[in-house]
């Protein structure tokens, strides 16, 4: 089969080929899809799992990738709850080959059933990003209808979702992020709008929840809005900066099927729409991991045509 593969960790983006590699062995409880449209987080090329397995061994060549949309190839022994020749969609194993690749190995447990009306390419923007946003302001964030929340970073793939997830929830929403963003973010359902390169976040004031997808000096001058008893939650490193009386959370998503289902049900009734910024195929998904490929919403890669 074809895949996108890397060997070397210093190499970065430019690391990335497309190959031919074997194709994958459905283990125990697993599913092999035959991949549609997969979905990447341009990062993961620095995470420890794109490299070493659960027991630490290397794993290289790796294929990246977690999200994926497709339809069921073939039952591992015991795998139940889905069958072969069913559209499903969900998130690939972290510490093995992932979705950019015409077929992936997958826990039965990580995916849920894809319905019929539902197109690949917008269900593969929506496993992590979609699950991300649901985990972080209500799992974590533990927002409730009537507060407020500022979600840092919200014209990207998990800051969008946020935004439309937290206003049907009944919070209000302050967006950040880059100018440019401004209109989409207003328009998905945000209050208000704060441009991070023109002005002072910290003009903003007891927030219930902060969501940040951002990191770095932003996350760290976050902990200054959140009101007495709120709650600062990151999903790109623990939180530097101390509440004086809150919590600060940060957490790597978690495969849950039930929510997968509740996320593509939205989508279906026209309550959510994952911003998808734009569609290539897989030939080009090693030049879209590439410093300065930024686009509004989630880069989706074409495995397969439907």
């Amino acid at each position: 089969m074809r895949a996108i593969t890397i060997r070397d960790r210093e190499a970065g983006p430019a690391g990335l080929s497309l190959t031919e590699m074997p194709y994958p062995h459905a283990a125990e409880n697993d599913v092999i899809v035959r991949v549609h449209a997969a979905g990447f987080t341009p990062g993961e090329l620095d995470w420890p799992a794109t490299w070493t397995d659960r027991a630490g061994r290397d794993r290289t060549p790796s294929v990246p990738g977690h999200e994926l949309s497709g339809v069921v190839e073939e039952l591992g022994f015991g795998t139940t709850g889905l069958s072969v020749g069913q559209r499903v969609f969900g998130m690939a194993d972290w510490a093995r080959n992932g979705s950019l690749a015409e077929y992936s190995a997958v826990e039965a447990r990580n995916l849920a059933p894809l319905p019929a009306d539902v197109d690949h390419t917008r269900a593969a923007a929506l496993p992590i990003s979609g699950l991300t946003a649901w985990q972080g302001l209500f799992d974590h964030g533990r927002l409730a209808t009537g507060q407020t929340v500022m979600i840092n970073g919200a014209g990207g793939g998990v800051g969008s979702i946020a935004v439309q997830l937290a206003r049907e929830a009944g919070a209000r929403v302050i967006g950040t992020g880059r100018a440019a963003d401004r209109d989409q973010v207003l328009a998905l359902g945000a209050e208000t709008f704060l441009d991070l390169q023109a002005e002072k976040l910290e003009d903003v004031a007891d927030v219930d929840v902060v969501f940040d997808v951002i990191g770095g000096d932003i996350l760290d001058r976050s902990a200054t809005v959140v009101r007495a008893g709120g709650t600062l939650v990151s999903i790109t490193m623990p939180p530097r900066s101390q509440l004086k009386d809150g919590r600060a959370v940060f957490f790597v998503v978690e495969p849950d099927r039930v929510r997968l289902s509740e996320l593509v049900t939205r989508l279906r009734e026209g309550r959510l729409t994952p911003l998808v910024g734009s569609v290539r195929p897989l030939e080009e998904a090693a030049a879209a991991f590439a410093p300065g490929t930024r686009t509004q919403g989630k880069t989706i890669i074409r495995v397969t045509e439907d």
